[in-house]
């Protein structure tokens, strides 16, 4: 019997994926991509069934398909079509043409918010960066943001704003890593702009405002998609973010704005309206609104997404990625 016919230890499919042993346990215990036996009950070997699952679930996590979404796909893929599990609850929920992103388990995900907390606090920046690396692979970018990042990053700030300006450091690291981990996330390699079609997406936070990891969440999630961006972080002046639009000629233009202070519906109007290209073909970019400092504020026709997978959804739409 060869060692393919009596399948291969987790070890050796690790070498042979080029992705490490953990993973493929993470994968089977998370997403169920697992061998379908077990030498003695309890070792995991892996058929050749089992091999060609986790090729399609590289290949697609590779590429930037979240790790939940790549699972299902990889599945379904190797599943004659009588065998094919029914569509999840609530499927239908999702964007048209795309797999819905399970929500994870609410006690794991607590767990991993206080354990990534706690490493904030000691100002191990290490076991951050782990945390949040092993978030993303976890769940995909989309709910490691909303569902880890975000409540971690909150509670921290709760935590500093009662002590008495105490934990300031904590949040900054916490912050930083935070940044660090959205840029390094998985994506799409992402074609220069075709002459003649759709621009990029272009990001920024109005003038004053400074909080832009929102943003660089959005950005993380557009280059996931193959959406070309451009992004120009906080507090951009007027006069730069006019230029930028005229010089780019995106195809949307995100205006984060954190506090109602900074929001400026006069700006995001000036934006609507820019227009550029030659007389009877000229083009303006769909201004979308970002951030809280917008709410209350009637803007029709600039568009205020719910979330990040809404703000996806709506600007992979625009670019003409559809479903993506």
């Amino acid at each position: 019997m060869s060692p393919d016919d009596a399948g291969l230890t987790t070890g050796a499919l690790a070498r042979r994926l080029g992705v490490a042993p953990t993973t493929l346990r993470s994968w089977d215990r998370r997403y169920g991509i697992g061998p379908a036996v077990r030498a003695d009950g309890r070792h995991r070997r892996w058929r050749p069934s089992d091999v060609a699952v986790l090729e399609a679930m590289c290949r697609l996590t590779s590429s930037g398909v979240p790790p939940a979404d790549a699972a299902r796909a990889a599945r379904d893929t190797a599943l004659p079509p009588s065998a094919e599990p029914a569509e999840p609850a609530g499927a239908a929920a999702g964007s048209r043409g795309a797999p819905a992103v399970p929500a994870p388990d609410g006690g794991d995900v607590r767990q991993e918010c206080r354990g990534l907390a706690r490493a904030a606090v000691r100002l191990d920046a290490p076991a951050v960066a782990e945390r949040l690396e092993a978030a993303v692979e976890r769940h995909g970018l989309a709910v490691a943001w909303q569902e880890v990042m975000v409540p971690t990053l909150h509670a921290v700030g709760r935590k500093w704003a009662s002590s008495g300006d105490r934990y300031v450091e904590v949040e900054h690291l916490l912050s930083w890593q935070v940044s660090t981990a959205l840029r390094r996330a998985p994506h799409a390699v992402v074609a220069g702009g075709r002459e003649g079609g759709p621009g990029p997406v272009l990001l920024a936070c109005v003038p004053g405002e400074q909080h832009s990891l929102p943003l660089e969440a959005l950005n993380a999630g557009l280059l996931q998609l193959g959406v070309p961006t451009r992004m120009f972080g906080a507090a951009v002046p007027v006069e730069a973010l006019t230029a930028a639009v005229r010089r780019l000629g995106p195809v949307a233009v995100v205006l984060w704005s954190q506090t109602r202070s900074t929001a400026s519906l006069p700006l995001a109007r000036h934006l609507a309206d820019t227009r550029w290209g030659v007389t009877g073909a000229r083009r303006a970019p769909t201004v979308v609104l970002g951030g809280s400092g917008w709410a209350g504020r009637p803007a029709p026709g600039l568009p205020r997404p719910k979330g990040l997978g809404d703000a996806l959804t709506l600007l992979a739409g625009a670019h003409g990625q559809g479903a993506a």
